[in-house]
């Protein structure tokens, strides 16, 4: 079975660069993005990734289809899933069965051969947000971060750029 790691912390935490660094430890890897670049600001942001990944990444675009995206890599090579933050966004915009989605995601988390290390944001630990919405993404967000949780190997909070070990190798 290969090994999943998620990677959780606050915005410019240093998640991203520690899932890359994660990921190429044996040699080139496989990202997946789910980002939708959908302004000038978020097209800036992607570009940054891209840049600081280099060209040896081979590199997947897939904002809704995860579960269609890991299994066909698998086998691959490591992936890293770069972030489940703006995947659930995108599933929620689309109003798709986001809660069905991560139950398919858990269960294919689990029969993947290959490493798969998922980055993830932590958006539970601010202000209470003003506009229902928003709460309900935080609310959703945090249980879809403790159902992945619970599926990983390993689980990470980034700060400041290095990682905390929050729950340990399932396998010694």
């Amino acid at each position: 079975m290969g090994m999943s790691i998620l990677i959780t912390g606050g915005a410019r935490s240093g998640k991203s660069r520690l899932a890359e660094g994660w990921a190429t430890r044996d040699g080139a890897a496989i990202y997946i993005a789910t980002c939708r670049a959908r302004n000038s600001e978020m097209t800036d942001r992607i570009a940054e990734h891209r840049a600081r990944r280099g060209p040896e990444w081979k590199t997947l675009e897939e904002p809704l289809d995860l579960v269609g995206a890991l299994d066909g890599t698998d086998g691959q090579g490591a992936r890293l899933v770069d972030c489940l933050t703006l995947w659930l966004a995108n599933l929620m915009e689309d109003e798709r069965d986001w809660q069905g989605s991560v139950e398919d995601l858990v269960r294919t988390l689990r029969r993947q051969t290959s490493p798969v290390i998922l980055v993830t944001g932590e958006v539970g630990s601010g202000i209470v947000p003003a506009s229902p919405l928003a709460r309900d993404y935080r609310d959703a967000l945090g249980l879809v971060n403790q159902s992945i949780a619970d599926a990983a190997d390993e689980v990470y909070l980034a700060v400041a750029g290095y990682p905390l070990k929050v729950k340990p190798n399932a396998f010694g």
